[in-house]
């Protein structure tokens, strides 16, 4: 890596902030840990071949001292993010101080891009008034950090602006030992977990995200829309394009933790939490509106609603409008107190709210007298924020979706056949389940007979199921509204959700026909399911009674996409095109059914698993296949990146609208040459599985990464594996991902481009050109290549040879390792020649900084780890040895900000 990048003068104030840092953890270990292990660290920071300095030292270091070193190479990594996180949060702040051109992705430069393209104010409201974007937060596990730390670094980077601002020494000393102390407690607590994690801790973290942010990003992203539209378009109205969605509580696939009763659990935290929201935000509006009679004028309607005020205060007596925040406080309280919330509230409860509408109604009614009666100023700030908020959240805050294999559906239904002497269910072909599920769903008749005995599974389903129900009649319609079907693969795997769906009450049929309170949203995720994708679709849409169900949900289907599985089935390049093929031909289909259609991505936060940035990926999608329409999922890692700071969270939630603006309205971008991709992706896809399927692979697999030891590591409820370590079928695609992060190869990111490349080219020369066209005109290979380099760019081979070592058989690790190495080179070449450069992250000036940066540590932790394996395989139950192992897996994962 190029150390030279970092001696731009724009990076001195991140220079500076590094060293501070750097000498403060220093100071600690001085306190805190061996001389050795300070030294050992101070070599690191200036040595040029870390693995060296740790296979001198390894061998003097005692087990405390090597867990102190590989804490304090993990902890070097964590506050040289800060010191970057910071500095990108300078370096805009210094843009917007400069009155630089809006940045890509943001709102202000969609509209200018509007404009300039002669887009008019009607086009836009129509599309605004259509538009629907979700960042849907997962429980899936990829945040190696507990809470705990991350509000440690949370602290950090709050304080370490303020050292530019100290202008004493008194003042700086101050500052100083703040960010000290919050070291030392980052040295002094467990970094890993030494418990699993339940459903319910994952609910909570995902609810904290809230407070910490949303509550103050979504009004202010709203706030900003409405200022950069109406200066462009004073007509335009802003309506609610932007939800936070979930699954954490609601996802069952893989998971037999999930039940009802978490479902539940989750929706009583939403409530609590934004109920909580909602009356401190109240208490401040009843601050903000001292208004007098004497002063202003009031509507009837505000003082209909004084009237009825529990506040009766002398002192409010001529002051209508607190008066009446405080009757909507005490309706409020009364629906949290209905809901087995315990708020408290000094006006008492009134009546509770029977909805949020409800709730909103008398917001308005607030807000419209203010507007009429010379006071708009304060309509239109805190007020306007509570009631976008009270508009988009509701009373359950984050809607959450329904996940589950297609194949459990079809085992409850199975039963559910049996126990009424009907058909063999399983036994059926294709055909014979689509015709008696038809027939159920146009029967009235319940199938679940509540004097039966069934089985646990069947009862854990049709539970969750009831439950949404109640939930939905409780809190409002659209808590819960998608129901997902992992694995889908047949349109009996639709049928079948729905009859279960029907058994619950969330799907009746009055006069033959159906009606639906919830989506019925299949998962195309391997790479035959997306070829499948299509058929299933146009069989559904085939069938009357289905196309009747979807007029019931405003003629609407949602087609959920996975990127993981169908990754760790064909790998990047495959998995890449199958997935804009699929979308290509569904665009078609739906057009020719006249169906309108949401895509919902199933990306992780690793380019194995779909990742990079939004706005690219949404731009590269195939023309017609966003259409105001999106929705993406959002996790681990990712989630506190994007999403734990109210800045941060903004302008991502921006970048996600503006993106989606963008590919709905402007000129639509020419598909790649399908011929070309084609080739290309047959030919990577034969490379990559020559090598998955390789005798010996799965064993190389498992002995040359720390796959046994993440599946140890407590990062979530979930399993590592859906039912053994053995086959790679059978294991999640997180871990899979995750393990090659840690042993520096990334390999399902790029294996077998270079082959593919090289086979193309050498039929026919003239494809390296059209490749390289291809690269600067088309979104869609400029995104898949941009996130292959990124990722090319972490890869080490002298650290990946290292873990070969790992390996029980060496002659087959080391011809394993060399195949990969090869393609590796092959695949290095193959992106350069096509980007027409000399050498990786030319153009990403910022990576190759952040990489250059934390190099150090992040070499000399790999080397950690390889050491610490190669000792716990020899030592399997040593717990010591696992702990400081899983330290190192937690320090890679932080070093390079990313892990599956």
């Amino acid at each position: 890596m190029q150390l030279h990048i970092l001696n731009n003068p724009k990076d001195a104030p991140l220079a500076a902030d590094a060293e501070f840092l750097k000498q403060s953890l220093f100071d600690l270990l001085r306190q805190e840990a061996s001389p050795l292990v300070l030294e050992t660290v101070q070599a690191l920071s200036e040595a040029a071949d870390c693995g060296a300095v740790i296979e001198n030292v390894l061998p003097k270091l005692d087990e405390q001292q090597i867990h102190d070193l590989t804490l304090a190479c993990g902890m070097f990594a964590q506050i040289l993010n800060i010191a970057e996180d910071v500095h990108h949060e300078r370096r805009r702040q210094i843009h917007e101080s400069a009155g630089s051109q809006a940045a890509e992705g943001s709102l202000a430069d969609t509209v200018r891009k509007l404009r300039a393209n002669r887009i008019d104010a009607e086009t836009v409201q129509k599309q605004l008034s259509e538009l629907h974007v979700a960042a849907v937060l997962t429980a899936h596990p990829t945040q190696v950090q507990r809470q705990a730390a991350l509000n440690f670094h949370r602290r950090i980077r709050f304080l370490l602006p303020k050292r530019e601002c100290c202008n004493s020494a008194d003042a700086l000393g101050e500052l100083q030992n703040e960010i000290d102390a919050a070291l030392l407690s980052l040295w002094q607590m467990s970094e890993t977990r030494h418990y699993k994690m339940t459903v319910k801790d994952e609910i909570n973290n995902g609810v904290s995200i809230f407070p910490l942010s949303f509550f103050q990003a979504l009004p202010k992203f709203y706030r900003n829309m409405e200022k950069v539209f109406q200066t462009a378009w004073p007509e335009i109205e802003i309506p609610d394009v932007l939800q936070i969605g979930g699954w954490i509580g609601g996802d069952r696939d893989g998971n037999p933790f999930v039940s009802a009763e978490t479902l539940r659990h989750a929706f009583t935290r939403h409530a609590d939490t934004v109920f909580h929201y909602y009356r401190r935000q109240l208490g401040e509006l009843y601050q903000d509106l001292p208004l007098s009679v004497r002063r202003v004028k009031v509507s009837d309607g505000v003082l209909a609603l004084s009237a009825l005020s529990p506040d009766t205060d002398i002192a409010r007596s001529e002051e209508p409008y607190r008066r009446a925040v405080a009757y909507i406080m005490a309706r409020l309280i009364g629906k949290a107190h209905e809901l087995g919330l315990t708020l408290g509230c000094r006006f008492g409860t009134l009546q509770p709210y029977p909805d949020a509408e409800a709730f909103l109604c008398d917001l308005k009614v607030l807000q419209q007298s203010l507007m009429d009666n010379g006071s708009a100023l304060l309509a239109n700030g805190r007020l306007a924020d509570i009631i976008r908020t009270a508009s988009v959240f509701g009373f359950y805050m984050m809607p959450l979706d329904l996940r589950q294999h297609g194949g459990k559906h079809a085992d409850v239904v199975a039963e559910l056949f049996e126990q009424a002497g009907l058909e063999d269910y399983a036994a059926l072909d294709e055909a014979g389940k689509q015709a008696v599920l038809l027939r159920e769903l146009n029967n009235n008749r319940p199938l679940c007979n509540p004097y039966l005995q069934y089985s646990e599974q069947t009862r854990q389903e049709l539970d969750i199921f009831c439950e949404a129900r109640k939930i939905k009649d409780e809190l409002g319609e659209q808590a819960i509204t998608q129901s997902i079907i992992s694995n889908a693969e047949n349109a009996s795997d639709l049928l079948a959700l729905a009859l279960l769906l029907k058994e619950c009450g969330l799907l009746k049929v009055s006069d033959g026909k159906p009606f639906s309170r919830m989506n019925i949203v299949p998962l195309f995720e391997t790479i035959e399911a997306l070829e499948n994708a299509c058929s299933v679709m146009e069989t559904m849409f085939s069938l009357p009674w289905y196309r009747e169900l979807l007029q019931s949900r405003g003629n609407m289907q949602e087609i959920m996409l996975g990127y993981s599985d169908s990754n760790k089935d064909g790998g990047y390049v495959s998995s890449s095109w199958g997935l804009y093929q699929a979308e290509q031909e569904l665009v078609e289909l739906f057009r020719r059914h006249g169906i309108r259609m949401r895509l919902f991505h199933g990306r992780g936060g690793s380019v194995g698993r779909g990742g990079g940035p939004s706005y690219q990926a949404i731009l590269a999608q195939p023309a017609g296949s966003v259409a105001g329409q999106i929705r993406i999922t959002e996790q681990g890692e990712v989630i506190t990146a994007k999403y734990a700071d109210a800045g941060n969270a903004q302008r991502n939630l921006e970048t996600l609208v503006a993106a989606t603006l963008e590919a709905s309205l402007l000129p639509t971008h020419q598909d790649p040459d399908s011929e070309l991709m084609q080739a290309l992706s047959d030919s990577a896809f034969k490379h990559y599985r020559a090598l998955i399927t390789y005798d010996g692979f799965i064993d190389y697999f498992l002995q040359t990464s720390p796959i046994q030891e993440i599946a140890t590591l407590n990062l979530g409820s979930r399993p590592a594996s859906r039912k053994t370590l053995a086959r790679i079928q059978d294991l999640r695609a997180i871990p899979w991902v995750f393990s090659w992060t840690q042993n520096r190869l990334m390999l399902p990111a790029w294996y077998s481009f270079g082959s593919a490349v090289e086979e193309l080219c050498k039929a026919d020369s003239g494809r390296l050109k059209s490749l390289q066209q291809h690269a600067q005109n088309n979104p869609f290979f400029q995104a898949m290549l941009s996130n292959m380099e990124q990722v090319m760019a972490k890869t080490d081979l002298t650290l990946a040879e290292s873990y070969a070592g790992l390996s029980s058989n060496p002659e087959e690790a080391a011809e394993i390792f060399s195949m990969i190495k090869a393609e590796y080179l092959r695949s290095r070449k193959a992106l350069l020649d096509i980007l027409q450069t000399r050498e990786l992250l030319s153009d990403n000036r910022s990576l190759a900084r952040s990489l250059a940066l934390r190099m150090p540590y992040l070499n000399a932790l790999n080397s950690l780890q390889v050491a610490l394996l190669k000792r716990l395989r020899k030592d399997p139950e040593n717990p010591h040895l696992l702990q400081v192992v899983h330290l190192t897996i937690n320090g890679v994962a932080q070093g390079l900000r990313n892990t599956g």
